[in-house]
């Protein structure tokens, strides 16, 4: 947690943090069309102003009676105890309130397609793997799986190493790790999920792909925010997609990618720095 607790730190030392606007609870699950499993996703959420900060979570890791609790309450106190998924909501939204999205120059608007759930869950995870720099031919560390994802870089070229906890084998059989070390030890760029934000291992992911000098791309709904803190400091792109989801809607909505335009077309950091 060295480089989260440092961000954290950091926003705690701002002496006007604001109150927590609001804090909510969702469950969402879904069933994409042929496909064998269902998601079933929980997510925490603290609005700051303008911003929505969002975090995944496992079943009883947070009690719904925190949203209770906590809305109206102080920022910082959310900042600095609870749980850690409400803690990364918090974090998120600070930073999202600080510099939206939306604004940041650094940011390219992808305009995911109004349609049915298959059809911008497909335009989603193509946007994001095309963040993935020259897939073809090179094994890809997938932490956090999503069907379509598999599927969209295997479709670039790529041959995609998945790893989940909670998932065994992708829809089309491919066995599915649950050991995150195997993964970063023998891929050649890696696509991680925003929840290792929320669930403790961003920081092992980060420091791997530091020690390896590989690309690590990051797709985030949960901690969105979070994740652009990490652009060119171990994180060579980013979608980000802050809440509401594309998923809570069929019609056209908005996700960001960032590069760190200081990788190389292989993804190699370009002059001396490992990020």
């Amino acid at each position: 947690m060295r480089d989260l607790d440092a961000l954290f730190r950091s926003a705690l030392a701002d002496p006007s943090l604001p109150p927590a606007t609001s804090v909510f609870w969702v469950h969402h699950g879904t069933r994409l069309a042929g496909a064998g499993v269902t998601y079933l996703n929980q997510y925490v959420l603290v609005r700051v102003g303008r911003a929505f900060g969002a975090c995944a979570f496992e079943p009883g890791e947070i009690d719904p009676a925190v949203c209770a609790e906590a809305s109206g309450g102080p920022l910082r106190d959310l900042l600095a105890d609870g749980p850690l998924p409400l803690r990364l909501a918090a974090l998120d939204a600070y930073l999202g309130q600080a510099a939206p999205h939306s604004e940041d120059p650094r940011a390219e608007q992808v305009v995911l397609p109004g349609g049915t759930p298959e059809e911008r869950a497909l335009a989603r995870d193509a946007a994001v793997a095309g963040l993935v720099p020259e897939p073809d031919g090179r094994k890809i560390g997938l932490i956090g799986v999503v069907n379509p994802l598999v599927a969209a870089i295997h479709d670039r070229g790529g041959r995609c190493l998945p790893c989940d906890l909670n998932l065994r084998s992708t829809r089309w059989g491919d066995p599915v790790t649950p050991d995150m070390e195997e993964v970063l030890s023998e891929a050649d760029a890696v696509v991680a999920t925003g929840m290792t934000l929320g669930n403790g291992t961003f920081d092992r992911i980060l420091e791997r792909c530091r020690e390896r000098d590989i690309p690590l791309v990051v797709y985030a709904q949960s901690g969105a925010a979070v994740a652009r803190a990490f652009l060119g400091r171990g994180v060579s792109a980013l979608s980000a997609e802050p809440f509401p989801f594309s998923q809570f809607s069929a019609d056209p909505t908005v996700l960001y990618r960032y590069r760190n335009h200081g990788a190389d077309r292989r993804g190699a950091r370009t002059g001396g720095e490992r990020g």
